[in-house]
């Protein structure tokens, strides 16, 4: 396992493979300033994180699911693109958030997948289905073009049993029982969640409160907690909220928790 240790900052573009004889292994991923920080377990330990990586592209995590290192990817990013209208899953993730619904951002229909201006995806969006799209999801519109791209080169359809769309606060919620009142990018929030995790994860904390290039904190504690996601996914008990549909591509639309 080539993995970052604890206080060494990550470089994106010297991450190496996962080492196959370690594996297979969990991993929950976040999308970050670098590009994606992954939280990596094994699933022979499970409730052992052994490192944080930061990937400048999402293709050698993909790839990983691909060639069976990786057991299980839970991921921050819409997979599966309406052509109009919004997701059954978020609609039911932002249900399962109740007073904290708005850090589900609507996922963009694919017709915007590839703008590049913001007035032009609003003006799209509404002449699709009546919706704009704001600010925040726009900017996310690379990486989820990047995550498709990825996924329909490298994903046949029996891989996405390995490989899940998922929510950190919906997961922090059904790890501590409620939503999380705490603001993730304030102190008490990182404390908050960086505490659930410690008692999920034991050991975890040095890992988790060093500094990787490119990945804020909530980031990195974002990505940490679908290590969990990925453990329930693995272990047959995780949530799956959606209605089974798939989009055009055959890829899933759904949200695991």
């Amino acid at each position: 396992m080539n993995g970052t240790q604890a206080g060494e900052p990550t470089h994106a573009d010297t991450v190496r493979p996962l080492d196959p004889a370690g594996g297979p292994y969990l991993v929950g991923v976040d999308g970050c300033r670098a590009g994606w920080v992954a939280a990596i377990a094994r699933c022979a330990e499970p409730r052992r994180l052994l490192s944080i990586e930061v990937h400048e592209h999402i293709d050698p995590l993909i790839t990983g699911v691909r060639n069976g290192v990786i057991a299980v990817l839970a991921i921050d990013m819409p997979m599966g693109l309406p052509d109009t209208g919004p997701r059954r899953c978020d609609i039911d993730t932002r249900t399962r958030l109740g007073r904290k619904s708005s850090s589900v951002f609507p996922t963009p229909v694919r017709p915007l997948l590839h703008c590049t201006d913001h007035a032009q995806a609003v003006t799209l969006g509404r002449s699709i289905d009546g919706r704009g799209i704001s600010i925040q999801a726009f900017n996310l519109l690379p990486k989820i073009a990047q995550l498709d791209a990825s996924i329909r080169e490298h994903c046949p359809p029996e891989l996405f049993a390995h490989i899940f769309e998922a929510h950190p606060e919906a997961a922090f919620a059904d790890l501590a029982g409620d939503p999380l009142e705490s603001k993730k990018r304030s102190v008490e929030g990182r404390a908050e969640r960086l505490a659930f995790l410690e008692h999920e994860l034991p050991g975890c904390g040095d890992l988790l409160t060093a500094r990787y290039r490119g990945a804020a904190a909530d980031d990195i504690l974002d990505a940490a907690v679908l290590v969990r996601t990925a453990r329930r996914i693995l272990e047959g008990t995780a949530s799956m909220l959606g209605d089974g549909s798939s989009d055009r591509h055959g890829i899933p639309m759904r949200v695991a928790i």
